[in-house]
């Protein structure tokens, strides 16, 4: 299915995990992507990926870091320009460290903070006059199952994560009359880079039970830490939906994807 021919769209965190698999995912549909992340590894393995896909010539990689506003700066006009315009804006870029609460430093807060929330108001800011130019463009913002549903260890991950949902809430009510969609995706229990190095992040000493809820009910053969874990495809699917004309009527929400972790 190619619903998105001619479709110009940024995802930012693309060298990875989910954001990997939403570059490939509108690759597959027709897009043009700018592809940004900080991994130059990451990237250069997306643009292999894209080639055997028959894609390349779509695809733009973009050294950005969304932590740090001069890059987003930069990165963003690049990435306008390149497309010559911009009919979406895919935030998936973000970071989870953990930490007992009482023992998280300011340092490492507003490192998180930084990077999850106020990367992706930076991000936004910087595309919003792209976006408007067209009357029916679309932003994807990534909150988490953290942000409604309690993950220990992870209050500054679920703080920015809460805050981006809001901040989406907002970005919908205040464009929504000039056609603009805002919509955050809150994936769970999905396989990533994150995923993968949780276990490395969690307090030695953590109590392991307060994890027991946080597996999904419908059946995986994926897993990271020995947690059952969802394809990142399937948060992929989702996004590629929302930015096609087939999400024209949601925005202002959040759709949680997580195998039915917190049903």
């Amino acid at each position: 299915m190619r619903r998105l021919d001619d479709h110009r769209t940024l995802v930012t965190g693309a060298a990875s995990g989910i954001g990997r698999a939403t570059v490939l995912r509108l690759l597959d549909e027709g897009a043009a992507v700018v592809a940004a992340d900080i991994a130059a590894d990451g990237l250069a393995e997306l643009r292999a990926a894209a080639a055997d896909r028959g894609a390349a010539d779509r695809l733009t990689p973009l050294d950005m870091n969304v932590g740090d506003e001069d890059s987003v700066v930069d990165g963003v006009r690049v990435a306008v320009d390149t497309l010559g315009g911009l009919d979406s804006l895919v935030n998936a870029a973000g970071i989870l460290r953990a930490s007992h609460t009482e023992q998280t430093s300011t340092e490492l807060w507003n490192q998180i903070i930084g990077v999850n929330l106020t990367g992706t108001f930076l991000v936004v800011r910087q595309a919003l006059p792209a976006l408007l130019v067209n009357p029916r463009a679309t932003i994807v913002n990534f909150s988490s199952t953290s942000a409604s549903f309690a993950h220990p260890y992870m209050a500054a991950y679920a703080a920015s994560k809460g805050g981006i949902q809001s901040f989406t809430h907002a970005l919908a009510l205040e464009f929504g009359g000039r056609g603009l969609r805002a919509v955050c995706v809150a994936p769970g229990s999905i396989k990533s880079g994150i995923t993968d190095a949780t276990p490395g992040y969690v307090p030695a000493d953590s109590d392991w039970s307060l994890f027991a809820k946080l597996s999904p009910i419908l059946p995986t053969d994926l897993e990271s830490g020995g947690a059952g874990m969802g394809d990142p495809t399937a948060v992929a699917g989702v996004i590629a939906m929302l930015v096609s004309e087939d999400g024209a009527f949601i925005t202002g929400t959040e759709i949680r994807i997580d195998g039915g972790t917190h049903a």
